[in-house]
């Protein structure tokens, strides 16, 4: 039996998702504490933190000074268009934006970004469980699985790769369109991939990929009339969303030629092996020692999901659902292989877009989700064929027992500055330059100290040659060889040619403080301008003549 709340804009609907919405947040609050008593001022330590609050404040400082800008930023200056280096993340700036505005603190609106999208990531999965199986509590195990497997866990550091959101229901609006075979059931199911395409091009991509497998062999399981009406509502759905989508690629088709496709030896190295699959993270209380695979392809799904999967496929499959879901999850499966598997080479040899996807581990998250939707659809079966008494405790135990395999040490957090130190407060009273920041990492060694320039730049908007991405131009590579030793000629040369107004030098990171300074005084390229705190000692600033 099918629930119907979902489908109508009730108010028993409404107070319904509300209470999913309620349940999750306090699960995770549960088990990523202790974030959410620092949800302002910490999270977790990475680079990439830096890099999802700059490109949420570029966002929000492009849409409200130059909107045609928004994919140039302010970083690896001269490069244009370095949105596009990495994933633009539209969706999530867009959200972020007016809070950004209204001043809430960027550490917040980092984090409630983050965080509400494993919560929302939940409730959808509710919602499309209960959908299919008419269950509340299998709709809850479903939630469970997706939100917290280990996978989201070894991603706590990506904000995009959190934002599964769109996904379970893209395939929600798949089953009310094969259903109905209503054209405005389909633009549904389009309008989801093109939100899920703008909040993560990795996500989108694969649902794209994926998604037809699905509504196809739903499709074969009806009536020719059936199938046919439901095939022209999808067609348009997904007509609409090749055209939201082919927009959004012009930036990265523009940026094409510089990024090129990635080497086959960097998909090798970030392609899962069957065995990633028994890899929980380092800090998963239970199973965080048993086995050990490199960040990206630690893909535990947990022993409970997996033996409630079977029972929903046999003796044989409860559903022509849990049949579709099986082969899904086997065709992701395969492609999160990359290489190793043998669907991936074709789609890296002639779906363009494939060629510039460096992990294809990531569709690690399609793996664990169809796993989900089978294992919710497992529980129900168990229900079936237990008495009331038991269902009531299955109802309670497995839940816990979920949350208990997923549960991770308490979380190591670190403090983001929320307000500008004072050097860069300083910076953005001077007129607008260029800026580079020292000391520059290693061409090999990056990003270094990149990360923290860049969402420092959100404090004073000048331009920066520094940068940070999953793209590194080869401008930028060129010139970290010829700044390594800086403050000398050649270095300064560089900095002329670059079109550098200004130089931060942060003393606290260099061994040998004393002689640097020295050296930096020599030099009459250099006229100081101000030595003030960057947040980690000291830094002066310079104006390059």
């Amino acid at each position: 039996m099918h629930s119907s709340w979902p489908r109508l804009p009730t108010a028993s609907a409404a107070s319904r998702f509300a209470a999913i919405l309620v349940l999750f947040t306090a699960l995770t609050v549960v088990m990523t504490w202790p974030q959410a008593r620092y949800v302002a001022t910490h999270a977790s330590d990475h680079w990439d933190v830096y890099f999802n609050m700059w490109r949420l404040a570029w966002f929000a400082h492009a849409l409200a000074s130059a909107p045609s800008t928004i994919f140039d930023g302010n970083i690896f200056y001269p490069e244009p268009n370095v949105l596009t280096f990495s994933d633009a993340m539209v969706v999530e700036g867009l959200v972020a934006a007016p809070l950004l505005w209204a001043g809430v603190r960027p550490v917040l609106v980092h984090n409630a970004l983050l965080f509400g999208a494993v919560i929302l990531s939940a409730a959808g999965m509710v919602v499309l469980v209960e959908r299919l199986t008419g269950s509340r509590a299998a709709a809850v195990i479903g939630g469970i699985i997706f939100a917290f497997a280990p996978y989201r866990f070894d991603h706590l550091m990506h904000m995009e790769l959190q934002w599964t959101v769109w996904v379970p229901w893209a395939l929600w609006a798949v089953h009310r369109t094969i259903e109905s075979g209503r054209p405005l059931h389909g633009l549904q199911a389009g309008l989801f991939v093109a939100l899920q395409m703008l909040s993560s091009v990795y996500y989108g991509v694969f649902l794209a990929t994926l998604l037809p497998l699905v509504a196809g062999l739903l499709l074969l399981s009806l009536p020719t009339s059936q199938a046919l009406r439901a095939f022209r509502a999808l067609a348009l759905g997904g007509g609409v969303a090749a055209i939201i989508c082919s927009l959004y690629a012009l930036p990265y088709l523009a940026a094409s030629q510089q990024v090129g496709r990635r080497p086959t030896h960097e998909i090798n190295k970030f392609s899962a092996q069957p065995r990633d699959y028994l890899v929980a993270t380092p800090d998963n209380r239970i199973y965080g020692d048993a086995f050990d695979s490199p960040p990206e392809r630690r893909l535990f799904p947990g022993v409970v999901p997996v033996l409630l999967a079977i029972a929903a496929v046999l003796p044989r499959p409860r559903t022509r659902a849990a049949v579709v879901y099986l082969i899904a999850f086997v065709a992701a499966f395969d492609m999160s292989l990359g290489f190793n598997g043998y669907v991936y080479e074709y789609l890296y040899a002639y779906v363009p877009v494939f060629a510039g996807l460096r992990v294809p581990a990531r569709l690690g998250i399609f793996v664990t989700g169809f796993l989900a939707i089978l294992a919710a659809q497992g529980y129900a079966a168990l229900q079936d064929a237990v008495p009331r008494a038991a269902r009531r405790a299955c109802a309670v135990v497995i839940p816990c027992v979920l949350l208990l395999e997923y549960s991770v040490s308490p979380l190591q957090l670190v403090r983001y500055e929320n307000t500008a130190p004072p050097v860069y407060e300083f910076l953005s009273r001077l007129p607008s330059g260029v800026v580079a920041e020292f000391p520059v990492p290693l061409k090999n060694a990056v990003p270094g100290p990149d990360a923290r320039y860049i969402y420092m730049s959100t404090f004073h908007w000048q331009k920066l040659v520094n940068g940070y991405s999953g793209f590194y131009p080869a401008s930028y590579l060129q010139r970290l060889d010829g700044l390594q030793s800086f403050p000398d000629p050649s270095s300064i040369e560089i900095l002329r040619r670059t079109g550098v107004s200004y130089v931060i030098v942060h003393l606290s990171a260099y061994e040998s403080e004393k002689q640097l300074v020295l050296d930096l005084q020599a030099n009459p390229a250099l006229v100081f301008s101000g030595r003030l705190e960057d947040g980690q000692g000291t830094a002066i600033v310079y104006r390059l003549e």
